[in-house]
């Protein structure tokens, strides 16, 4: 295997399990602020439009059609749509309690942390390249007892870029002294992550969780972050 200094690992839905810690933060939310009185009759299907919204906006957010705080709240307001609520201050409360709430679950997926020990113990040097906003991403790593683990976050607010923009890994190289040649990224994200890394010169990992079949064709791909052990 060719010889990697630099790993770059994505956050949510790579290490940190946002699809489990979003289901338990909204579930809350959804309790506290009684949403059954209010038209939000189902959970389940609460849940499942939200992350509907939220993928979709995600992508918009990407793609530069929308700002920050248009996702955040929005992502919420089209959720109530569906149940015929046009509450736009409903809307911007759930955005707020979600944002809150959610930096302080710490569900990660399976060998999560003992990847990152094995992969720090082998002297490799650890990074983050994350979409997600900046405090809340290094709440969620400090929640987790994984922040330890890395020597550079860089978040889409903190380089004013976005993957799969070649600007954001730019920016990582800089602000890491690493260089494509001997960096790795490792990701859940086809477009964002992988197309990305791969833009930018760099080898890339697909973190398969969910099993998909890939359009493009990654360095690597592992199906569960114990195979990455393997790797390296």
């Amino acid at each position: 295997m060719k010889h990697y200094s630099h790993l770059f690992f994505d956050l949510d839905h790579t290490l940190w399990d946002f699809e489990e810690n979003a289901r338990l933060t909204l579930e809350h939310i959804y309790k506290q602020l009684n949403l059954s009185t209010v038209g939000v009759s189902d959970f389940t299907y609460f849940h499942e439009r939200y992350c509907y919204h939220n993928d979709k906006l995600w992508e918009r957010y990407r793609k530069g059609f929308i700002k920050v705080d248009e996702l955040r709240w929005k992502r919420m307001w089209h959720t109530l749509l569906d149940f015929k609520i046009g509450d736009e201050q409903l809307a911007r409360e759930l955005s707020a309690a979600f944002l809150a709430h959610l930096p302080f679950r710490n569900r990660l997926f399976p060998y999560a942390v003992e990847l990152l020990t094995y992969l720090h113990n082998k002297g490799y040097s650890l990074h983050l390249i994350t979409n997600g906003f900046e405090s809340v991403q290094h709440a969620k790593l400090k929640n987790s007892g994984i922040d330890h683990f890395f020597g550079k976050v860089i978040t889409s607010e903190g380089s004013n870029s976005l993957k799969p923009n070649r600007e954001i890994f730019d920016y990582a190289f800089r602000v890491t002294g690493a260089v494509p040649e001997t960096s790795i990224m490792i990701g859940d994200h086809l477009e964002a992550d992988i197309l990305g890394a791969k833009n930018a010169g760099m080898d890339q990992v697909f973190v398969n969780h969910i099993k998909i079949t890939p359009s493009i064709s990654p360095t690597y791909t592992v199906y569960g972050l114990e195979e990455m052990m393997a790797l390296f």
